[in-house]
């Protein structure tokens, strides 16, 4: 939701986009969510307008964000779940939002129907 936010608004559901504006809710960036970023851009998936550790405080910035805490507790939290696949920032996001007891904001449909974690759809 964080590279849709920031680079293709178009794409962030109406009822998502109107959580992710409301001044009630903390917003997180995982760490993980950034090395995501990482892999994309040196596969050639993604350009950004500016350099790398720019654009990403800029976004934090720009979208309110806060660091989400990577920490020993999370990555134990990782087996807790029976995760169909092996993408471990998949992993790493569930652990976050389990831990944390926060929403994870998602468009993907692993993520959406694991059990024990709170999720909000973007659809």
């Amino acid at each position: 939701m964080w590279l849709w936010s920031a680079l293709e608004p178009q794409r962030i559901a109406r009822r998502v986009e109107k959580v992710l504006r409301d001044s009630a809710n903390e917003l997180w960036l995982s760490p993980v969510s950034v090395g995501e970023l990482i892999v994309l851009l040196r596969k050639g998936r993604l350009q950004l307008p500016q350099n790398l550790a720019a654009w990403v405080a800029t976004t934090m910035t720009d979208l309110k964000l806060t660091e989400a805490p990577l920490t020993i507790e999370v990555a134990l939290a990782v087996s807790a779940f029976n995760f169909p696949h092996g993408d471990l920032a998949d992993h790493f996001l569930a652990a976050t939002a389990k831990v944390f007891d926060v929403t994870l904001i998602t468009a993907d449909e692993h993520l959406l129907r694991l059990p024990g974690i709170c999720v909000l759809a973007n659809r």
